[in-house]
């Protein structure tokens, strides 16, 4: 790797309208997992300036909120526009600031583009309801609007799609949002500002009415995301990350009464069972459990086999895992990039111990020598047949590892599946029709995503996205996950010239 990443990072921010003295010269070093190599230095938010950013946001929030939700969609449409042209370019830097391969940089900026698209929609369909009243000569409806400021707390392994999710329905919804971006990734977040930017001066240009300060974008660390939080005009944090950033952020909002959309930890599961098309689940475990180098939120991290297949899926997975190309995610046929960083390095060496003591059975799991990553972590991804569901199994490690057990038992195989503290993504493959109508009822997987034959990896847009347990129970992006940045109002009018009460209640006067 003889290229000059910080020359190209350089290069693409120019090109997305991002000014070079907003990252050169600040305090937070950001460096690419590609080679680990700095390429941008950012200035850093203190609180008091994040405190007065939110300040202006509550202010933007005021004047937004008058807009039709119609006008409110079409800037939001603008915004796509300004993603299908700068797709490309942020895709690139999605790679080089997370190390994901190409077809993925791309295909996160392709999310934000649907996201826009049905923001738009969406901006002609807040529908309310009229529902039936008691009382005569009355109507009962409700109303929504807009929240407030919203929060945005987003990690590194998605960089900028989570935010669209957010920002996209909140500012259609009437919102403004403030946006700390993880301390890992601020490159694509100031990609992102610029495009927003660029899309609001269109806006205004074409006649429309938009405030100043309604997308902000915060840059810092622990100390800037505590004042986002604890912020009374914040009225929402929506906060993606582990279960130990949700058990601080949580508490905090609920002691304010401020509401939270937490998407944190998943120790995602499937199940392999003896109809399964094998060839299908072959391709479908690859990628869930070896793509992102493992760092989804739903990355398969355990697989049960049933017995009768295990013999006949096991070995063809291992020889997947030994010939999968891993290296520049910027190269072509590279279909495993890096590890963040080192701590993510260490983290995942430690899990394998761990396994490697509860009697696992590794293979893979050792660091793949890159020229000229001597500062990166490239590892094989790791595959590990484990005699029970004990140890680092029940816990998330943010690395390509995939616990393997055998079973015999369905109804066994669903309580050891359910057993773990995180409910966000599952599948199951199976062509018996029993099994995987279970899989999706009451009784099945007790997660907030539930597939058949598929992957628990890789989500549309158009479906609420989120989990139960301990990955926090919000839902963003599709569905009506809309209604989390509306407050709701119930309203009763009444057109006649009585007032009778509800419930029979008599209340006369003279």
């Amino acid at each position: 790797m003889t290229f000059d990443l910080a020359q190209e990072t350089s290069k693409v921010l120019t090109e997305l309208g991002v000014a070079a003295e907003r990252y050169q010269g600040g305090t937070l070093s950001v460096t690419s997992p590609v080679t680990g190599a700095e390429i941008g230095r950012l200035k850093e938010h203190s609180a008091a300036e994040a405190k007065a950013a939110i300040d202006r946001a509550h202010e933007a929030f005021l004047e937004w909120r008058a807009v039709p939700a119609p006008k409110r969609g079409e800037l939001i449409r603008l915004l796509g526009e300004e993603l299908r042209a700068g797709k490309a370019a942020l895709g690139r830097l999605v790679s080089i600031e997370v190390g994901k391969i190409t077809s993925e940089g791309l295909g996160e900026v392709q999310e934000m583009i649907d996201i826009c698209d049905f923001a738009v929609g969406l901006s002609r369909q807040l529908y309310g309801l009229t529902i039936a009243t008691e009382r005569s000569e009355h109507r009962m409806m409700e109303s929504w609007h807009p929240l407030g400021a919203i929060g945005i707390i987003s990690a590194f392994n998605f960089p900028v799609a989570v935010w669209s999710w957010n920002a996209a329905l909140a500012m259609v919804c009437g919102n403004s949002t403030v946006w700390k971006p993880s301390e890992k990734t601020p490159l694509t977040a100031l990609a992102v500002q610029a495009l927003f930017e660029k899309a609001l001066k269109r806006y205004i240009a074409e006649g429309g009415t938009a405030p100043a300060n309604l997308s902000t974008l915060l840059i810092g660390g622990r100390d800037v995301g505590e004042v986002l939080v604890d912020h009374p005009k914040i009225p929402l944090v929506s906060a993606t990350g582990s279960t130990a950033m949700g058990r601080a952020v949580g508490p905090r909002l609920a002691n304010r009464f401020a509401r939270a959309v937490l998407e944190l930890g998943g120790n995602n599961a499937a199940i392999v069972c003896p109809s399964a098309d094998l060839d299908l689940t072959l391709r479908g475990v690859a990628f869930s459990a070896m793509g992102t180098a493992g760092q989804r939120c739903t990355s398969l991290r355990r697989l049960f086999v049933h017995d009768s297949v295990y013999d006949q899926l096991v070995p063809r997975l291992q020889k997947a895992y030994g010939s999968v190309m891993i290296g520049n995610p910027l190269e072509a046929g590279t279909l495993v990039g890096p590890l963040i960083d080192k701590p993510a390095f260490d983290k995942m060496q430690s899990a394998l111990s761990a396994a490697r003591a509860e009697g696992g059975k590794v293979t893979g799991g050792d660091r793949v020598e890159t020229d000229g990553s001597a500062d990166a972590y490239y590892v094989r991804p790791a595959l590990v047949e484990m005699p029970s569901q004990t140890g680092p199994v029940v816990e998330e490690t943010f690395a390509p590892i995939l616990y393997v057990i055998k079973y015999s038992d369905f109804d066994v195989v669903l309580a050891l599946h359910n057993a773990v503290p995180q409910g966000l993504s599952s599948s199951i493959f199976t062509n018996d029709i029993r099994e995987a109508e279970t899989f999706v009822s009451a009784r099945g997987s007790d997660c907030g995503i539930a597939n058949i034959n598929i992957g628990p990896s890789g989500a549309e847009i158009g479906g609420a996205f989120g989990g139960e347990k301990e990955t926090g129970g919000g839902r963003e992006s599709g569905s009506d996950a809309w209604k989390a940045y509306m407050r709701r109002s119930t309203n009763t009018i009444n057109y006649g010239k009585t007032l009778p009460l509800a419930q029979g209640v008599k209340f006369d006067v003279e």
